[in-house]
């Protein structure tokens, strides 16, 4: 049976073009709010609309996608339905949850690392993940943070600033080596200009961030 105050809310929702799917989510929080007060949604106070959400965050524990559900319903009710500028839906958020990122195994990097032709992005990429650097860390490399000998790398102001040395492969140092012999550039691993007679007037900085192509293995 639809009431008038329901069949009001409809009517809102189809003002604003909202798709059905979108409708039928709207008007199932705000039937589950009435059922939980056992009364009419128009008659329920803001104060109770604050326990509610209460109630689904601390007992219920609902998940953040169906706490951001009952929000958006319930405050399109009352706030287009029987225009009530409540304070409460300026106060409630949907809690953030936290998911674990995309972890490639090394096989899956491999076969990425392999469709990347060019010679510099490749070798920059591989370098940034076999010894666990950011970005920024990996681009900015110079020829003197390698150390051959003690196979180490020297990362110079990372994260806050700070100085540190990581592991450096056997692998990922004679990668670095053709790669240079190639460029032989006296101070960055990865110029922004690359080739056999490289002198340091053709790049003085390292390649741009923005020119490193996106995968997901950082």
């Amino acid at each position: 049976m639809t009431t008038p105050l329901r069949q009001r809310m409809i009517e809102d929702m189809q003002l604003r073009g909202l798709s059905e799917r979108t409708q039928e989510t709207y008007l199932r929080t705000v039937r589950q709010l009435a059922e939980h007060y056992g009364r009419s949604p128009g008659q329920i106070s803001e104060e109770e609309l604050r326990q509610y959400f209460l109630y689904l965050e601390n007992d219920k524990q609902v998940s953040g996608s169906t706490f951001s559900q009952a929000l958006c319903g319930i405050k399109f009710f009352y706030e287009h339905t029987l225009k009530r500028e409540w304070v409460i839906f300026e106060l409630v958020r949907p809690r953030r949850e936290k998911k674990l990122p995309v972890v490639l195994s090394v096989e899956e990097v491999r076969r990425i690392l392999e469709c990347l032709y060019h010679p510099r992005y490749r070798v920059c990429l591989s370098t940034i993940y076999s010894c666990g650097l950011r970005l920024q860390e990996g681009i900015h490399l110079q020829v003197k943070d390698i150390d051959g000998d003690r196979m180490m790398v020297h990362v110079r102001h990372g994260k806050g600033a700070k100085d540190r040395y990581v592991p450096l492969p056997e692998a990922t140092l004679e990668m670095l080596r053709q790669y240079w012999s190639a460029h032989r550039h006296p101070v960055w691993l990865f110029p922004t200009s690359a080739g056999t007679t490289i002198s340091p007037a053709l790049a003085v900085k390292p390649i741009h961030p923005s020119s490193v192509p996106a995968i997901p293995v950082l």
